[in-house]
C-alpha cells in the first residue's frame, strides 16, 4: 500500500479514536481482566488469543460492510446478545467461584468448557456492541480514497493493532493483581468484584 495515497492525518485521528473507543473497559475487557488475575498469565494468553480472532472476526465484517445485514435482521441481533450475555454470565460464575491462592492444576480445572481460547472468540464475536463500535469508528471517515478495499484493509489493521496493545495491557494488569499478596478473604472478595463487573458491563453493553 502506497503511504504516499494514505491521509496520515486521517490515520492518526482514526488510531486515536480506536484508542478512546476500544481501549475503554466494557464486557469483553472486563472478562480479560478477571481471567488474568484468576487464572494468571497462561489461561488468561489463551482468553487474550481468542479474544483477538473474535474481535478481529468483527472488526473484518464492520470493514466489509455487513454490519447492515445484521441489523437488518432483527433475530440475529438477538441470538447474538443471548449468546454472548449467557457466556458472559457463565465466565462471571466461574470467576467468582475461582479458588483463591489455587495451584495451577485448580486454576485449569475451573477453567470454562471449551476452554478460555473459545470463551474469548465467543465473546468476541457475539458481542453486538463491537459491531456498532467498529462500524461507528470505519464509516465516517476515509483513509485511503483511492481503493476501497486498501481504506477497508488499512482501517481493520489499525483496529486489530490497537486492540492487540490496549487488551494485553488490560490482561498483564488482571496478572498483577492476581500475582498481589492479599489475604485470602480480599481475594475472594476481587474475584466477586470482578464477576460482578462482567455482569454489569454485560448489562450496559446490550441495553
Amino acid at each position: 500500500m502506497n503511504l504516499e495515497i494514505i491521509d496520515l492525518v486521517a490515520a492518526g485521528a482514526f488510531t486515536l479514536a480506536a484508542i478512546g473507543l476500544l481501549g475503554s473497559p466494557g464486557p469483553a475487557i472486563a472478562a480479560l481482566l478477571a481471567v488474568g488475575k484468576t487464572h494468571g498469565l497462561g489461561g488468561g494468553l489463551r482468553f487474550y488469543g481468542g479474544l483477538q480472532i473474535g474481535l478481529a472476526t468483527a472488526a473484518a465484517i464492520s470493514a466489509a460492510g455487513f454490519v447492515s445485514l445484521i441489523v437488518a435482521v432483527p433475530a440475529t441481533r438477538v441470538v447474538m446478545i443471548v449468546v454472548a450475555t449467557a457466556y458472559l454470565l457463565y465466565l462471571a460464575y466461574k470467576i467468582a467461584t475461582a479458588p483463591v491462592r489455587a495451584e495451577p492444576s485448580d486454576a485449569e480445572a475451573a477453567a470454562p468448557k471449551g476452554g478460555f481460547a473459545l470463551a474469548g472468540a465467543v465473546v468476541g464475536i457475539t458481542n453486538p456492541k463491537a459491531y456498532v463500535a467498529f462500524a461507528s469508528l470505519m464509516a465516517p471517515v476515509t483513509l485511503v480514497a483511492s481503493t476501497a478495499l486498501g481504506d477497508g484493509i488499512l482501517k481493520w489493521l489499525l483496529v486489530v493493532l490497537v486492540m492487540i496493545v490496549v487488551d494485553i495491557l488490560w490482561l498483564l494488569a488482571g496478572v498483577a493483581l492476581g500475582r498481589a499478596s492479599l489475604p485470602p478473604s480480599i481475594e475472594r472478595g476481587l474475584n466477586y468484584i470482578l464477576a460482578a463487573m462482567i455482569v454489569a458491563a454485560a448489562g450496559l453493553a446490550f441495553l
